[in-house]
């Protein structure tokens, strides 16, 4: 499975934007993690199968994930950036919900990457 993000960029803070994942294949769990320099991966939102979602607690209100499942596309939904919010943005997939939560999936893109000026 490939996965190819897209729709990073460069903005102000407290602007908006939309990333986007697009998988080869449907793959059961999909996510969004980041990194920003010098600091480790960490899990910004993850999908349950019941259709919810778990959100790192410094974007929960701010950041939405969504998914077209006929076309395989993840995305994720940024509102009220904050310059803390730059960083790489990686989409990730697995068939297990516990290792894609743990960061540890199988599947992951190339990343994009997100910059936020104050």
């Amino acid at each position: 499975v490939q996965l190819v993000e897209s729709g990073g960029g460069s903005v102000q803070a407290g602007g908006s934007l939309r990333l986007s994942c697009q998988a080869s294949a449907a793959v059961y769990y999909m996510g969004w993690f980041r990194q920003a320099p010098g600091k480790e991966r960490e899990g910004v939102a993850t999908e349950n199968s019941d259709g919810t979602a778990d959100y790192a607690d410094s974007v929960k209100g701010r950041f939405t994930i969504s998914k077209d499942s006929a076309k395989n596309i993840l995305y994720l939904q940024m509102n009220s950036l904050k310059p803390e919010d730059t960083a790489m943005y990686y989409c990730a997939a697995d068939w297990s919900r516990s290792l894609l939560r743990a960061g540890n999936a199988r599947y992951w893109g190339q990343g994009t990457q997100v910059t936020v000026s104050s």
